[in-house]
């Protein structure tokens, strides 16, 4: 499908298998997913438009690119997309850091937003939508359609494990959406759970059950 990136990274797949071990510890667990961030925001970010600049080298002056303006945008679903933060922060330390709240209904698996607190001017950034999961496509669905009708336009979204229900539901709402995506796993359980999955990102990320 078009727009959408499935990384294919040593790396990554390395990483993500770690994750995925339910012996993984919370430091580990959390060090990993920033990890993982850093190396599929590389991928994201590859498209940033950039401007020829003067520069004074120590043997001489050149002419060299450094990326156009600061119009980056980083926007965490919260909570678990909170784990994501550094790793793309230290691509880009610059870039402005809104926020979009929703949890899931744990009887209709349904996103209930509570939360959203975009940078200014949002219309002008590209913006890239953290979650590590992307399950349902509920949730990554309702905060796109929160940011665009804040006015963003130029929206990217990062997740690091992904089911094919969710992607298709993302996909087919949001066309024109850049996906990226660490691994595509199998599908969703009864309980709409990622399978193999990692279980509750959230939860890993942060110590909690």
């Amino acid at each position: 499908m078009d727009n959408i990136i499935i990384m294919t990274h040593p790396l990554i797949k390395h990483k993500i298998s770690l994750l995925r071990d339910k012996n993984t510890g919370t430091n580990e667990f959390r060090k990993l997913v920033e990890e993982i961030a850093m190396l599929e925001g590389y991928e994201a970010l590859a498209d940033l438009p950039t401007e020829d600049v003067e520069i004074d080298t120590p043997i001489e002056t050149c002419i060299t690119p450094m990326i156009q303006g600061r119009k980056l945008a980083i926007v965490p679903i919260l909570r678990a997309g909170l784990g994501m933060v550094p790793g793309v922060l230290s691509l880009c330390p610059t870039a402005k850091v809104g926020h979009i709240g929703m949890y899931r209904d744990e009887t209709t698996h349904e996103p209930v937003p509570y939360y959203c607190k975009l940078p200014s001017p949002i219309e002008e950034r590209t913006i890239i939508v953290l979650d590590p999961m992307l399950a349902t496509g509920g949730s990554a669905c309702d905060a796109i359609d929160q940011i665009k009708k804040k006015g963003g336009k130029n929206i990217k979204f990062m997740c690091i494990i992904a089911a094919p229900e969710g992607l298709k539901k993302l996909h087919e709402s949001h066309p024109d959406v850049q996906i990226i995506i660490g691994n595509l796993d199998r599908e969703l359980n009864s309980t709409a759970y990622i399978c193999p999955g990692l279980g509750d990102a959230g939860d890993r990320i942060f110590g909690t059950k």
